[in-house]
């Protein structure tokens, strides 16, 4: 398949293609004698593999961990399942500080409210 199709089939850019490659997601394709790539049909499932696991909070590099993790033969839900425990406790911690400052801005706004404003804006 020439990489137009398998970025259209995958619903993603020629450039996540080429992307994708470069850091190891997809393997290196063969090439055509003319320098196009060529790439086999499972290209396209695996692209699509790649962006789910980045939909789910994966990062670039978990997400090529994760497919090298695969594509060794061993890989179960089970002895993978750590790498979802990662993302679930990076959104955790995450959540917690956007709560904090949340926190911190809605007391400003009750300051403020009550004639104690934090924001100083003086003219110059």
């Amino acid at each position: 398949m020439k990489i137009g199709q398998v970025a259209r089939e995958a619903g993603v850019s020629v450039d996540t293609v080429r992307f994708y490659e470069r850091r190891g997601i997809l393997p290196a394709a063969a090439r055509r004698p003319s320098g196009y790539r060529e790439f086999d049909p499972a290209a396209v499932e695996r692209i699509r593999t790649a962006k789910a696991l980045q939909e789910l909070g994966f990062t670039l590099d978990e997400v090529t961990a994760a497919l090298t993790a695969h594509d060794g033969g061993g890989a179960t839900c089970e002895s993978e399942r750590w790498r979802l425990e990662a993302v679930v406790a990076r959104f955790d911690a995450r959540l917690a500080e956007l709560e904090r400052a949340r926190q911190a801005a809605a007391r400003a706004l009750q300051d403020c409210h009550s004639g104690h404003c934090r924001l100083r804006f003086e003219s110059p």
